[in-house]
């Protein structure tokens, strides 16, 4: 469900992304989305400047909780079987967006690669001195992650935007654990978790040749 407007909270986000493991290692769908969502607080929080990422993250949410309440919704339970699925049956538009444009495969490759950029950001946030440049530490992180799936427009725009970003101390404070310290002794229990979810799906759809899907 969309709580997108509450407040965002880096705990409640942790909780999501680690249940979202199970004993198998297999991704449970319903967790990762409402990381996600805790995740597009996050964004919002921030202001305009990030709108274009969370305005396209939260319509691959929605597309994603359509096929969980779909008929066939528990094929989409874990990442896995939504993969084993459509793959399966043909359900995934390898070469070109054409009978399926709106697959659960492709979807999550969006989200995965949104992913690997907030990865990145509060990793940089994370090990970062106090006086840092926040509009450097997106900047490398966008250009290390979605920067490559952009137009040279849109690249351009979003650079500049950042340029506008508030300080890092602004960042830490908007995770609503506390003082910078304790944001920093939260990103240091969270980011693992992050990093082990995007490692799963990346060797999950690199085994299955989905990672440049159009």
């Amino acid at each position: 469900m969309d709580d997108s407007e509450t407040d965002f909270n880096l705990k409640v986000v942790m909780v999501n992304f680690k249940q979202c493991l199970n004993e198998k290692e297999e991704i449970l769908m319903d967790h990762y989305l409402s990381g996600w969502w805790g995740l597009v607080k996050f964004l919002n929080s921030l202001g305009a400047i990030f709108a274009f990422i969370s305005k396209d993250v939260v319509a691959k949410l929605q597309i994603m909780e359509r096929l969980r309440s779909s008929p066939h919704g528990e094929h989409y339970a874990s990442l896995q079987s939504m993969v084993a699925y459509e793959v399966g049956h043909q359900l995934v538009d390898l070469q070109r967006r054409s009978r399926h444009p709106d697959s659960g495969c492709r979807t999550v490759l969006r989200l995965h690669r949104a992913l690997r950029w907030l990865q990145l950001f509060l990793e940089g946030l994370r090990t970062s001195p106090e006086n840092a440049h926040t509009s450097t530490l997106c900047t490398d992180s966008y250009n290390a992650s979605l920067a490559a799936y952009h137009p040279w427009v849109v690249r351009r725009a979003v650079t500049v935007a950042f340029y506008a970003l508030p300080t890092r101390k602004v960042f830490l404070e908007a995770m609503k654990v506390g003082p910078p310290e304790q944001a920093i002794a939260m990103l240091d229990e969270a980011l693992p978790f992050l990093e082990r979810v995007y490692d799963i799906v990346q060797k999950l759809y690199a085994e299955h040749a989905l990672l440049d899907l159009p």
